[in-house]
């Protein structure tokens, strides 16, 4: 199983990015989905998670600005991130619980 993330880059507060996370090596329609994030200086941060068939949990932190998602016919997970606040700037991983494998991470930065 491999997993790859991509969408990070550096927004002004209030803006918006999508991450978007490959999963191969498995159906995609078994995949877990989570969102997991790290900040300089800080433990690791659980974020979401999208279950087979939608089901979607948040991190009160972000309940209500972020939004994951799946598309099984092309093998991706997204996680939708608008109202984005400074506090949100840490390297986000992807994770396919069922199997633990990670993503190499991506970075989103929220600055002015």
């Amino acid at each position: 199983v491999q997993v790859a993330e991509s969408g990070g880059g550096l927004v002004q507060p209030g803006g918006s990015l999508r991450l978007s996370c490959v999963v191969s090596g498995l159906p995609f329609n078994e995949a877990i989905v989570s969102w997991i994030r790290q900040a300089p200086g800080k433990e690791r941060e659980w974020v979401a998670t999208n279950w087979p068939g939608g089901a979607t949990m948040y991190n009160t932190t972000v309940e209500g600005r972020f939004t994951a998602s799946r598309d099984d016919d092309k093998n991706t997970g997204y996680l939708q991130m608008n109202t984005l606040k400074p506090g949100d700037t840490a390297e986000y991983f992807c994770v396919e619980d069922g199997t633990t494998t990670w993503g190499q991470g991506t970075q989103v930065t929220v600055a002015s």
